[in-house]
């Protein structure tokens, strides 16, 4: 069976990943910080009848996270796909600040949790995907990385040059078998319009798009902004 490794994994996206993946034979590999939480994902894919793991890792820390996709590697065997999409994060060091009050010290964990962990994650599950000239690698990050949302000062900052260093590898990559892609999602995950308006989509309908975007590999860059996109 193909597997497919969703870091971030959560029960909006990264759950319906899963569902659309697994719906056509793969087994999952759901890392994220929270093994309980991992652990109710992994039952509700189970009851849907989709193979499924959890792996508890911080992208932040850099060797927990190379554990946690060698013991999905150990489970399941190589990783086909990879997908990265580590949770947007309010609080703490990762808090949003005002672009007017972004620092070097406020950028930098935005840094490390975007870029950074993409970096590790890749270094991880690449060379096995190199040795077969196949695989797929899909980096997610939301409107910031694209248009300026200047309340998000340091976090777009984050999103932006994962996304520079995704199109790049994507471009170095484009005759190895391998394929790369950035996701900017630019508008409201949801089942239904939001109280203060705006384009939203569900995340089953997302996650469609992620598996013709695999099947079809017709660009590197998958814009998600209206319904009908």
């Amino acid at each position: 069976m193909p597997t497919i490794a969703i870091i971030g994994a959560g029960p909006g996206l990264g759950l319906a990943l899963a569902r659309r993946f697994g719906a056509e034979g793969f087994d999952v590999a759901l890392i994220a910080r929270n093994a309980a939480k991992l652990d109710g994902l992994v039952a509700q894919l189970a009851a849907e009848g989709v193979t499924a793991a959890g792996f508890a890792a911080d992208v932040l820390d850099r060797p927990a996270l190379r554990s946690a996709l060698a013991a999905a590697r150990d489970r399941f065997g190589a990783i086909d796909v990879l997908e990265y999409s580590p949770a947007d994060a309010s609080a703490g060091p990762l808090a949003p600040v005002d672009i007017r009050a972004t620092t070097a010290q406020n950028v930098q964990p935005q840094i490390e949790y975007y870029l950074y962990g993409a970096m590790t994650a890749t270094d991880e599950v690449l060379p096995e995907m190199l040795a077969t000239g196949a695989g797929a690698l899909f980096f997610t990050t939301g409107a910031g990385s694209l248009y300026p949302v200047p309340r998000y000062g340091n976090v777009t900052v984050g999103g932006a040059a994962l996304r520079n260093w995704a199109l790049n590898v994507g471009t170095s990559l484009a005759d190895s078998g391998v394929f790369v892609a950035h996701v900017a999602i630019a508008l409201m995950i949801a089942d239904e319009q939001p109280s203060f308006g705006g384009p939203f989509l569900p995340a089953r309908d997302i996650a469609e798009r992620y598996w013709e975007l695999y099947v079809d590999r017709s660009t590197n860059e998958l814009i998600v902004t209206t319904p009908e996109r």
